[in-house]
């Protein structure tokens, strides 16, 4: 059983963790240390999905954020690094500690995100301010033959701006791979490949000094070895206390050999009558997606295609992979090779402007067109699932995990109808989750990576994944690596590891 406790463990020695997110589900991934050495995050995401992510985001850092000392970051992607600029925007003003690709991603998601917090807080004041100056607007324009002036609405605040987003990319600090620092006397912190994403890390980090050093890992998100552009995760010797992910414990993947069939099968039946249509997530998917459809036309099992990239944010992340070639794997660089010499085989066009967003709308046959967000929350892939849902000569490919209450899990759970643009959408496209490419190791490569362990950790706790699922993978720890001490913590979980 766990311990909620609060107050910081500043004693000589004691180490405590909180469990602020990803426990107990799959985003706002946030864990709190304490020790006598520093306070620190490891993480610091938002929270994605679902009625109650507002209420959860707004909620959450219900601490002094000026008490932090540093920050460790294990990825780019929001659900872990999202709400960073609030953190700063509360008063931390320390280092970031992440890999140098991640800082680059950092550098392009985090303004995006500031930019939709925003633009969402702006519509939210219009629609209070409609919703409540309606009545009396009406009543006015009834009694004086003019327009009621509208009532004064309470500001709807974004959870960070621009500003924000800026100021706090100015506190990352980058750190390579496999090279040890010390971010405060008596803690050392070192990165190593998950193999997740462009520049995901494992954090390993070392509490204490002499005999009484504790050395404590976050597996971050493990990626799935054997997927295109990035390297396998890199297995970790030993660890006192164990942090893991769970995303996909309770499933394995169909093999890469496998999705390449099934992406060949939708895109020979669909492309002649209707279009492809992938919500992918804009930072690692969209480019295994590229990956894996140009390989299919160099190995002859597509005909040449046009792919849209419609995502500035993806456009940027492109860029930003393209730049870190030197640690993509060696088949990535060989078909990128294959593609400069092939470019009428395999058309990819970017698009930037609204304008050109739009012109994709007009085609109707013939396109794939890759779109973010990858759980159809947010984004240019609801325009596209609008106007290509309804109509059966479509695909609709899902290549990722659709967490619960978004979009996108409707549409995989089979939904007749969704909501997009508050219209009834009917879903007559044909619906595809293709499930080798995804980011996170299944059970299979879970369990493949804790095996590299060379003893059990003292503690291990099962964290990012849904409930039932961190509930199963626990006991599959203990059924299969014979380990004595694994535990699921709830969010707000505070633990002692003394």
């Amino acid at each position: 059983m766990t311990t909620i406790e609060r107050g910081p463990a500043s004693a000589a020695g004691a180490v405590a963790i909180s469990f602020l997110g990803a426990a107990g589900e799959v985003t706002g991934s946030c864990f709190r240390v304490d020790c006598g050495q520093g306070r620190f995050l490891v993480d610091c995401g938002m929270f994605q999905g679902g009625r109650d992510a507002d209420e959860k985001n707004a909620g959450a850092l219900d601490f002094d954020a000026a008490t932090l000392d540093f920050v460790v970051l294990t990825h780019a992607h929001i659900d872990h690094s999202g709400l960073l600029p609030r953190l700063t925007a509360r008063g931390f003003r320390g280092p970031i500690y992440a890999t140098p690709a991640t800082g680059d991603l950092a550098g392009v998601m985090l303004p995006d995100s500031a930019h939709i917090q925003e633009k969402e807080s702006e519509w939210a004041r219009e629609r209070e301010h409609d919703r409540r100056s309606a009545p009396r607007r009406a009543q006015g324009e009834r009694r004086a033959g003019h327009r009621a002036p509208p009532e004064p609405v309470a500001d709807a605040l974004p959870l960070y701006t621009l500003a924000d987003a800026e100021r706090c990319l100015r506190q990352f600090r980058p750190l390579a791979y496999d090279v040890e620092t010390d971010p405060r006397p008596g803690i050392a912190l070192r990165f190593r490949d998950a193999g997740h994403i462009l520049g995901s890390a494992i954090a390993e980090i070392r509490i204490g000094d002499g005999g009484a050093r504790r050395k404590l890992v976050f597996s971050g998100d493990i990626g799935q070895p054997g997927r295109p552009v990035l390297g396998d995760p890199t297995p970790v010797p030993d660890a006192d206390v164990l942090v893991v992910e769970s995303t996909y414990g309770d499933r394995l993947h169909k093999d890469l050999a496998t999705t390449y069939d099934e992406f060949a099968g939708v895109l020979a039946r669909t492309l002649p009558r209707g279009n492809v249509v992938i919500p992918a997530f804009a930072v690692g998917r969209t480019q295994e997606v590229l990956y894996v459809l140009a390989d299919l036309v160099r190995l002859g099992r597509a005909p040449a295609l046009t792919i849209f990239v419609d995502s500035p944010l993806a456009t940027r992340a492109t860029e930003i992979t393209v730049r870190y070639a030197s640690i993509l794997d060696r088949e990535s660089r060989d078909l990128a090779a294959w593609q400069a010499r092939h470019r009428d085989r395999v058309r990819v066009v970017f698009t930037e402007s609204p304008q050109d967003s739009m012109a994709i709308n007009e085609i109707r046959s013939g396109a794939v067109i890759v779109a973010a967000s990858g759980m159809c929350d947010a984004g240019r892939v609801k325009h596209h699932l609008r106007l290509n849902l309804p109509r059966p000569e479509c695909a609709i490919v899902f290549t990722g995990f659709q967490a619960g209450g978004t979009l996108g899990r409707q549409i995989v759970d089979g939904a007749a109808h969704v909501r997009l643009f508050r219209q009834d959408v009917a879903v007559r496209a044909s619906v595809h989750t293709i499930g080798g490419l995804s980011a996170h190791g299944d059970q299979a490569a879970l369990l493949g990576w804790l095996a590299g362990f060379r003893r059990p950790p003292a503690r291990v706790f099962v964290v990012h994944g849904e409930r039932d699922t961190a509930l199963g993978f626990g006991a599959l720890i203990r059924e299969r690596l014979h380990w004595p001490s694994v535990e699921i913590p709830a969010r707000g979980d505070r633990i002692p590891l003394a």
